[in-house]
């Protein structure tokens, strides 16, 4: 177990390093499915481990060894850990837990205040209109949940590019990401390394939002065009949070909505023939041509620096 023990913190040092730029790669549905397994089992792992180190180490102090009424001349020689390397395995599980038990209560205490907000909202229509200049849009999730935009928003976005707002925040409801950031946030909690991790994952759920819009609208330009206005409407507003639609690297996002679709995966499949992409690729339609270069909204965001959020 010498070295087995120590397999769960080498992994969580590696998929802290290439998960962020695997996720990016593949189809965003199954890269937000990855992605919630592979934090998941690692900081299990983690826990695993450091509890292995903790008790293995404590259990070869003769008293506890009595207590348990086994012999700490074989446990030695079967798991030789050091009582310095147990110590400091048992802060780093009390420090773990204890991190994960305030994320909980936290997450906790954030999705009841959704499910008020949602609840409070006027009107019994899953879209919420708020009589607010200052353009916003955001998903509450709740029972049932409800889609909320400003009219400033709305102002900044035709008719089209309104219909890939609303699709994109259906998305993070029906498809439950709220859960995802949750479950990201937890296990960000037990280790600080995955936090990396939780980044590529919130970035992830918006591309999954992204590709589900444009194949509801029938446009990836549309949707790239709403993302990238939405963004130049919410950049005067910077003293507010970034609303969900403008969340995520923004400019990513925009160029990833301009180029090729990703590749079908499972239910991906009918995402992609409804956006209007056939076997060859994309078509015309959906495409932003060179000729008329790309839209002006997408152009300005484009040029703007990679700040992660908008």
């Amino acid at each position: 177990m010498t070295f087995t023990v120590y397999v769960p913190l080498l992994v969580t040092v590696v998929l802290a390093v290439l998960a962020p730029r695997a996720a990016r790669r593949l189809p965003p549905r199954a890269a937000a499915r990855s992605l919630a397994c592979a934090a998941t089992v690692t900081a299990l792992g983690w826990l695993g481990s450091l509890a292995l180190l903790s008790f293995t180490g404590l259990a070869q102090i003769p008293e506890v060894a009595e207590q348990g009424h086994w012999s700490v001349a074989a446990l030695r020689a079967a798991d030789p850990v050091s009582l310095a390397v147990a110590i400091l395995g048992a802060l780093g599980l009390a420090a773990a837990t204890g991190s994960l038990a305030v994320a909980a209560v936290r997450g906790t205490r954030h999705l009841r205040w959704a499910r008020r907000e949602a609840a409070a909202l006027p009107g019994d229509t899953e879209l919420a209109v708020l009589d607010d200049p200052v353009p916003q849009a955001f998903a509450l999730p709740g029972a049932p949940g409800r889609i909320v935009v400003s009219r400033g928003m709305l102002r900044c976005l035709g008719d089209d590019e309104r219909a890939a707002l609303l699709a994109h925040e259906r998305a993070h409801l029906r498809g439950r990401h709220h859960l995802y950031l949750v479950l990201w946030r937890l296990t960000a909690a037990v280790t600080p390394l995955l936090r990396p991790l939780a980044d590529a994952g919130g970035f992830v759920l918006e591309r999954w939002a992204d590709e589900t819009a444009a194949a509801h609208v029938g446009s990836r330009t549309v949707v790239a065009r709403a993302v990238g206005r939405a963004a130049l409407a919410t950049a005067a507003a910077q003293d507010r949070p970034a609303p969900a639609a403008t969340g995520g690297a923004v400019p990513q996002r925009v160029r990833a909505l301009l180029g090729p679709p990703p590749p079908p995966h499972g239910r991906d499949r009918r995402g992609r023939a409804a956006a209007g992409t056939g076997p060859a690729g994309p078509a015309p339609a959906t495409a932003c041509p060179a000729r008329r270069g790309r839209c002006r909204a997408a152009r300005a965001v484009l040029r703007q620096p990679r700040r992660g959020r908008l």
